[in-house]
């Protein structure tokens, strides 16, 4: 990623690099862009488009907990090219990725307002969500925006959190639900199916010798992968590439050797050389748990049945 406005996907990574003119401000790492960002995210752009100003956001390139307590740093639903695009895609503008390191956790407040928000973006308004806060030790709130903003030309408002199933959408609840393979829910509260970007690598060509090949994905150890098992699903060929259907197994493989945890998927439909190229893996239903089966002919009729499954479900939508 540059330090110039790149037009075909408005992103800049420092506020120097901002170019002139006001904007309405949202802020967040925004992992996911699950239906709850798409909220705040949507009332900010229609504040702009009021305004007759752009819609921009500040995000960050790696989540805070990855600086500062790296032991803790949760599991990325999104790769940052995926969260980028999509952060276009809902209708900003412009997004400034603002590097997380040690001496940015630093800045108070006040630093974090005049660098990002004055400077950098010409803040006439900031829409964030009501839990939002900012600044050295989440030091500013909502309030703190506003007193800010008042001798700096914005306001700003809260947005309620978006609810689902009697609780606020959230990116840590959306990985609670993959962790247990619960890709529906998951797929609700994002708006479209969790997504793992990777890459196509060599593995043990059992999938061939057996009649259902398929691509071992390789992903950014950092990411939330769902719990073991066999899903029905999509996959992309790069971010936003033709979409397939198909049928992917996570786990150990345990009716071979069961060792490792991989990422199998089988296109149906469909003979691709995958190998070497990017391939995004969309999970929409959970099928069945990972099990071990007497022989390969015994597990060849369960993945044709899981084949079946996967495409009535996908074909009903």
């Amino acid at each position: 990623m540059t330090g110039q406005l790149d037009p075909a996907t408005h992103v800049v990574n420092s506020p120097d690099d901002v170019p002139p003119g006001p904007s309405v401000v949202t802020v967040g790492f925004f992992d996911g862009v699950h239906r709850g960002h798409r909220t705040i995210i949507g009332r900010a752009v229609r504040e702009a488009r009021y305004r007759d100003v752009r819609a921009a956001a500040v995000t960050f390139d790696r989540h805070p907990m990855e600086v500062l307590e790296p032991e803790s740093q949760p599991r990325y639903l999104m790769s940052l090219e995926r969260r980028v695009r999509t952060l276009v895609s809902v209708g900003l503008d412009l997004v400034l990725v603002v590097p997380f390191t040690l001496d940015f956790s630093r800045e108070d407040p006040q630093q974090f307002v005049d660098a990002l928000l004055v400077h950098g973006l010409q803040a006439v308004k900031v829409i964030v969500g009501a839990n939002f806060r900012f600044g050295h030790g989440a030091a500013g709130s909502i309030r703190t925006l506003n007193q800010l903003g008042a001798t700096r030309g914005f306001d700003a408002e809260a947005v309620s959190l978006l609810a689902m199933d009697d609780g606020p959408i959230s990116s840590t609840q959306i990985r609670e639900h993959l962790a247990r393979g619960d890709v529906g829910w998951a797929t609700g509260a994002l708006g479209r199916p969790h997504w793992l970007d990777g890459t196509v690598v060599r593995g043990q060509g059992r999938g061939a010798s057996i009649g259902i090949p398929t691509a071992n994905v390789e992903v950014d150890v950092r990411m939330m992968v769902p719990a073991g098992g066999v899903y029905a699903g999509w996959v992309e060929l790069g971010v936003g590439g033709p979409r397939h259907a198909a049928v992917t197994n996570i786990g150990t493989r345990p009716t071979f050797d069961g060792r490792g945890t991989t990422i199998e998927t089988h296109v149906l439909d469909q003979d691709l050389d995958l190998y070497g190229r990017h391939l995004a893996v969309g999970f929409t239903h959970r099928l069945r748990a990972e099990r071990a089966f007497d022989g390969p002919a015994e597990l060849v009729a369960q993945i044709r049945a899981d084949i079946a499954a996967a495409r009535d479900l996908l074909a009903e939508g």
